[in-house]
């Protein structure tokens, strides 16, 4: 049995790969595609405006809130993809990353903990 040539495949690719017709689609999900963006900027917005909130009563400088900003919107990310025991878990290791560059844990805690009500994980037994 005898492979195909480079240029055949190349020229079914080719074939395939017909942009006017992905802008097409493209096109007609973008409305869709930009009120689902729009909804979830929103919520970010909601998610880093509460995060700033307890950093002010934290008393935490304005020089670190870029980083506390960056916690909160992994863990949002992280509420978007794992629920359960597994978001506990998963909320953890952000939270111990971010630890491990500086930041304070009992503030990460207190954001975790307030903005969006995740608890620590349950220990294994």
């Amino acid at each position: 049995m005898a492979t195909r040539p480079p240029t055949e495949r190349l020229e079914k690719w080719d074939r395939k790969f017909n942009t006017t017709r992905i802008k097409e689609v493209l096109d007609g999900e973008k409305p869709t595609m930009k009120t689902r963006a729009g909804n979830r900027f929103v919520e970010l917005a909601a998610i880093e405006d509460s995060t700033k909130v307890v950093l002010n009563q934290q008393g935490i400088s304005v020089a670190q809130t870029a980083n506390y900003l960056c916690f909160a919107r992994q863990v949002w990310k992280a509420d978007k993809t794992y629920e359960g025991e597994t978001l506990a878990k998963e909320v953890a290791g952000v939270l111990m990353r971010w630890k491990d560059r500086g930041l304070s844990q009992a503030v990460l805690e207190a954001i975790r903990d307030t903005v969006f009500t995740i608890g620590p994980p349950v220990p294994a037994p």
